[in-house]
């Protein structure tokens, strides 16, 4: 078995309400719900969220409702930890001899995933045992981590990764391509297999339910929604998907 699930809290500190915010004329959390509906592998929808609103939609569209703990609904509590919760709930309610297979982790502020990328991770797991999980990443060396700056105690900028670690500082350039791709987890999907969740805590960060052998489904755009700039990536990447005038 092979069980999708998506998680969502009620309030938002950054972007309240950014789970339900109308994209084409359904709320963000719709679309990673679709791409799980549609994805060949997945076979039952989990949603975890203490949210009412995002309880109704995920029923809508055939999804089981998993009670977030208040716990889990602060700003402190970590991602992972909603997994875990969700995961050990799922199991303990699984007819009697049913093995989870793998976890397609969603998220309802991640909307840019396609249901053949799922399907195409669980293909990658399948094919490779050893692998610990399969995840969106999208390219953007514009952020690499050579560029990224800190505001150090004198008010100034200061290199965030000491220009060394990557090598012999004259071989460096402005060039955004200079050092290679940076590839960043963009929460579109994580495919997981169990275990990673079952030990989450030796992980690799800051997304310890990865584990440590991470296959990269490579896409391009990809994020999760923290701010109201962000949106119109969103409606690029859905247009060009050709998911603007989508339907149930």
């Amino acid at each position: 078995m092979i069980p999708a699930l998506l998680i969502g809290k009620d309030k938002s500190t950054n972007l309240p309400g950014k789970n339900l915010f109308p994209i084409f004329g359904q709320p963000l959390m719709v679309y990673p719900l679709l791409a799980a509906k549609r994805a060949k592998a997945v076979d039952r929808i989990y949603i975890s969220t203490d949210s009412p609103a995002i309880k109704k939609i995920g029923e809508e569209y055939g999804a089981e409702i998993i009670d977030r703990p208040a716990e889990l609904g602060t700003k402190e509590a970590l991602s992972e930890h909603v997994f875990v919760h969700a995961y050990q709930w799922m199991r303990e309610r699984l007819p009697k001899g049913t093995t989870v297979e793998l976890l397609v982790l969603l998220m309802c502020n991640a909307p840019m995933i396609l249901p053949e990328t799922i399907d195409e991770g669980v293909e990658a797991l399948r094919r490779d045992p050893t692998l610990d999980s399969a995840v969106t990443v999208s390219r953007y060396n514009m952020w690499s981590p050579l560029r990224a700056r800190r505001i150090g105690d004198d008010g100034l900028l200061h290199a965030f990764v000491p220009f060394e670690a990557f090598g012999d500082p004259s071989t460096l350039s402005s060039d955004r391509n200079s050092q290679g791709d940076a590839w960043f987890a963009d929460m579109g999907v994580s495919i997981i297999r169990p275990r990673c969740l079952d030990d989450v805590m030796s992980g690799l960060l800051p997304q310890r339910w990865m584990g440590h052998r991470i296959y990269p489904l490579k896409q391009e755009g990809g994020l999760d929604v923290d701010f109201k700039w962000q949106f119109p990536q969103v409606e690029y990447w859905l247009k060009e998907h050709g998911l603007d005038r989508d339907e149930r």
